[in-house]
């Protein structure tokens, strides 16, 4: 059984998707990563038992534009699930993060953003049921486009940063002004996601990155 292409039309007032070149300032790549068009399609219907979603085509609707955005962000990183699991059930004491604070290494800095304002994509992805659930993958297809249609979700889409929310609709068919963009770059190393498109393996099996370095033209399959 084939699965089917399940199109998105995306769109927001900021995004951000970083390269991983740039350690301390961030700065978006001029189009949205594969691996961030996952995100947003497990944000709306996902069974990671079941399946996963691999993203076949993205489209770009309108053409890359930066804005800089200068913000102020805390220092410390959020502890693990372990440890707020422990806050939760009251066996340790918690421990806020301090947006002002005394230590050196506690606070708040203001980092520079290079981020993209008002993008568009089409996005194109299909349901890759693991092994011992084929036979769910129609139903699984019929679950998310009436999820997507509605405007369901999980939690709230975003892009890139979960402070840039992501907007998005069902697409039964192209409408006639929504056309790519003639533009193409070379984008250099980019993720493609956490597994091996050559060796998926099942739903416990560790990540393996993938990843691609080629220049990539507006709706270039992935």
């Amino acid at each position: 059984m084939k699965p089917q292409d399940q199109v998105l039309k995306v769109w927001g007032e900021l995004a951000c998707f970083s390269r991983p070149e740039f350690k301390v300032e961030r700065f978006s790549y001029p189009v949205i990563t594969p691996s961030a068009a996952r995100g947003i399609y497990d944000a709306i219907y996902c069974k990671p038992r079941e399946f996963r979603w691999q993203i076949t085509r993205i489209e770009m609707l309108n053409e890359p534009r930066y804005i800089a955005l200068r913000r102020n962000e805390v220092t410390e990183k959020a502890p693990t699930d372990r440890t707020i699991h422990k806050w939760m059930r009251g066996t340790a004491e918690p421990q806020p993060i301090m947006a002002d604070a005394a230590e050196a290494e506690k606070g708040r800095t203001q980092r520079q953003t290079m981020a993209l304002k008002n993008v568009c994509y089409r996005l194109h992805a299909h349901i890759v049921p693991w092994p011992g659930f084929e036979s769910r993958l129609r139903a699984l297809e019929a679950q998310f486009r009436r999820r997507a249609a509605n405007g369901k979700c999980i939690y709230q889409p975003y892009l890139g940063c979960r402070e840039f929310p992501a907007y998005f609709e069902l697409v039964e068919y192209e409408e006639p002004g929504d056309q790519a963009v003639p533009w193409n770059a070379d984008l250099g190393l980019m993720l493609y996601d956490v597994f091996d498109l050559a060796r998926p393996g099942t739903c416990n099996s560790a990540a393996r990155t993938a990843c691609c370095k080629y220049p990539i033209t507006t709706g270039t399959r992935y």
